[in-house]
């Protein structure tokens, strides 16, 4: 069968055929590195992550791009100007460092982040900062095909002057018109018009251009990154559904007004992931970085398995009681491929690997469709531990997971030694076997029940006192 991808540009779901045979030329929106990347951050970067190991699967060679935002990323970016506070500059001022430093220390953490759920490295991961020669290049084509103008040292988009403006998202200039009013910037020729360079005395980044000392606006940033590193016209171009407009938007109209060519050809969004219902929020107490959940003791293949197991085109609600669904399953898979690794395959073994593959695959080509792909395998489980299965079940099974990213062959050592722990559980634990050593069997028994409603259990073995987290 051929893969089908839901196209947000056309509206419906269309056969996948790269611009080159067998290479894919991906751009995913990447993180602004001012803070750590929540869940719903993570969501989007798993659902890349699974583009590419499925297409990577069918044997696609795919080149991916993922920016990483270290300036113009502004606090109001869901104005289309994009002219707000930015981020970072925001976070360095707040904690009294230089924006460098805080986009250092991010950018880590998110590779730190997409290391632990076993998210694939990108080709390249280019950085805002040290693309400021490709932005004002596109900047001057704008200005040159008359898509620009320059108003007291910023440079603007003339959105009137591109017909194809609201293409993807639908928010014509009409429509915008009609709707929502946004403050007006005397230095615009037209409210909706979007920054691409900003003049700003007070900003601490600053670069020279042919237009005078200023910043890149946050829209043209991607525009100039992938077009480096992929050319300009790109076959797949992801990212979340808030990123439609104003930012995609914004995108396509820089990049064919600079080049003439259409920019992508199929845009690939995930819809937002809500938390026991509601919108993520600090306030409401339902805000989750991945630090927060592996703190609580929960286990990246679990978390990569929640985010993963919807559909990308559905709105995932995230919660602890799923989470602890989903490392529950994921167990009880892992357990499955320890049984077949050394075990013997049934003589209808071909034939059920063979069923599914192609129901694997079946739902896999139609749009990325996980939970039907999810389906097909516990089916091929089921069927499987009926009577058994062996190597050939195992390699089966490992080629599935090559698209989940699950590491399904690699079950983690649950069990640690004592003088692993830190802090208060290794302070309890430490004092159970003292207590234990006096002969108080009461007492060291109070701490084991202390530690288990912590989440943690302790296992008494030759060696000394072994305690592995568990979720409660």
């Amino acid at each position: 069968m051929v893969i089908k991808f839901y196209n947000t540009l056309t509206k419906k779901k269309e056969v996948f055929r790269p611009i080159r045979p067998r290479e894919v030329l991906m751009y995913n929106c990447g993180p602004t590195v001012y803070d750590y990347a929540h869940i719903g951050n993570l969501r989007a970067y798993v659902f890349a992550d699974l583009i590419r190991r499925y297409l990577e699967y069918k044997g696609f060679r795919v080149k991916q791009v993922m920016n990483i935002t270290d300036v113009g990323h502004m606090t109001m970016d869901e104005e289309i100007d994009g002219r707000g506070e930015d981020k970072i500059e925001k976070k360095a001022k707040e904690g009294k460092k230089t924006p460098k430093e805080i986009a250092k220390f991010y950018a880590k953490a998110f590779f730190e982040d997409i290391r632990t759920l076993n998210i694939k490295r990108a080709m390249v991961y280019p950085e805002a900062t040290r693309h400021i020669k490709e932005m004002i290049e596109i900047i001057e084509k704008l200005l040159k095909n008359g898509y620009a103008y320059i108003s007291n040292g910023s440079v603007y988009y003339n959105v009137n002057k591109f017909k194809g403006y609201g293409k993807l998202s639908g928010n014509t200039i009409e429509e915008l018109q009609a709707g929502k009013r946004i403050e007006v910037n005397p230095e615009k020729k037209n409210p909706y018009d979007f920054a691409l360079w900003i003049r700003n005395p007070h900003h601490i980044m600053q670069w020279d251009s042919p237009w005078g000392r200023g910043y890149p606006g946050w829209h043209i940033e991607c525009c100039a990154m992938s077009i480096k590193y992929l050319g300009e016209t790109l076959d797949i171009h992801t990212g979340g559904e808030d990123n439609i407009f104003p930012h995609h938007e914004c995108e396509i109209a820089q990049a064919e007004g600079a080049t003439g060519k259409p920019f992508v050809r199929y845009w690939l969004h995930t819809r937002h992931l809500m938390v026991n219902g509601k919108k993520m929020s600090k306030s409401k107490g339902n805000f989750y970085t991945l630090r927060d959940l592996l703190d609580k003791g929960y286990d990246p293949k679990a978390i990569r398995y929640a985010l993963l197991s919807a559909h990308y085109r559905t709105r995932l609600n995230f919660t602890e009681d799923g989470l602890r669904k989903a490392d529950r399953t994921v167990k009880s898979i892992e357990e499955f491929v320890s049984n077949v690794k050394n075990g013997k395959d049934r003589p209808d073994a071909l034939k059920l690997i063979d069923k599914a593959k192609k129901g694997f695959e079946r739902a896999m080509d139609d749009d990325l469709n996980i939970s039907e792909a999810l389906s097909v395998i516990f089916d091929f489980m089921r069927d499987v531990n009926r009577t058994g299965g062996g190597r050939k079940v195992y390699q089966a099974i490992l080629g599935f997971d090559s698209v989940l990213g699950l590491e399904l062959d690699k079950v983690k050592k649950e069990w640690f030694a004592a003088t692993a722990a830190k802090g208060e559980i290794k302070k309890l634990i430490l004092e159970r076997e003292k207590l234990r050593e006096e002969k108080k069997f009461q007492e060291a028994d109070n701490i084991r029940e202390v530690l288990r409603k912590k989440g943690i259990i302790i296992e008494d073995t030759e060696k000394g006192p072994k305690w592995k987290r568990v979720m409660t």
